[in-house]
């Protein structure tokens, strides 16, 4: 649920301010950046490769087309979609965190991307975008940190041309009987250890097990399309709930 009346929102299972909350996410990423890609696939046995490409795969993205990455931190979403809209269209990756839009912007290069990429420093409550420029706005394990995440989506349906798409691929609430208990498990015990055993960091892999839990469940974010605008609005539980991709038009 969103508390946007109120002076705090959650960092994980701690109340901050509400103004605080985006400089300490950004501490997190600044401390995980260099690391980040290898403790994705740790985490998720390489799964979230497959939860990416599906995603792209739902973007329906065609050559000369427009794509906006919103919080695409190493450029997973937008290696893919540079390939899909080609030299005639254009993807713009865009970050809050410099060390993490750094990270991109090398990844990219070294894959031998960069002409239709552009890389953008921006908040995701308040995208630096014209109004109707985009086919497809995609947000990957981003949404969650977003201080104010109606205000996100608004921005996000803002810039979106008239029959675009939205695509938010996000850790969710799992469905299958007895997976939240040993997703739990997992989260709170393991993650932690993997996060200091890579990145020297276990706090940080700690606020990312408990800004899980604090996300909104499948039904809840759905209902939050809805609020901004965004029409046909739907969600796929991936892996068992444990990650959901919701979709929704602005028509």
């Amino acid at each position: 649920m969103t508390d946007n009346t109120d002076e705090t929102t959650h960092f994980g299972y701690e109340r901050v301010a509400r103004a605080a909350k985006a400089d300490k996410v950004r501490g997190v990423f600044d401390s995980v950046a260099g690391k980040y890609d290898l403790m994705n696939d740790l985490m998720s046995g390489g799964i979230h490769r497959a939860w990416k490409r599906y995603t792209i795969d739902l973007t329906g993205l065609r050559p000369g087309q427009k794509a906006l990455d919103v919080a695409g931190g190493t450029g997973d979403l937008a290696l893919r979609m540079a390939k899909l809209v080609g030299d005639s269209g254009s993807v713009v990756l865009s970050d809050i965190n410099g060390a993490m839009l750094e990270q991109g912007r090398r990844r990219l290069l070294d894959a031998g991307v960069f002409g239709n990429v552009s890389f953008v420093l921006a908040d995701a409550e308040n995208l630096p975008f014209d109004d109707n420029q985009f086919d497809v706005v995609t947000i990957a394990f981003g949404l969650r940190n977003v201080t104010n995440k109606d205000k996100a989506l608004a921005s996000m349906y803002r810039v979106l041309k008239p029959g675009g798409q939205l695509l938010v691929l996000e850790f969710s609430k799992p469905v299958v009987p007895g997976l939240a208990t040993a997703y739990d498990w997992y989260s709170f015990n393991v993650l932690p250890k993997l996060g200091e055993w890579v990145t020297n960091d276990a706090d940080s892999y700690q606020y990312l097990a408990e800004s899980i839990r604090m996300h909104p469940d499948q039904t809840t974010l759905l209902e939050m399309l809805d609020s901004a605008g965004f029409e046909k609005t739907v969600y796929h539980n991936l892996t068992g709930g444990i990650v959901a991709l919701h979709r929704g038009y602005k028509l």
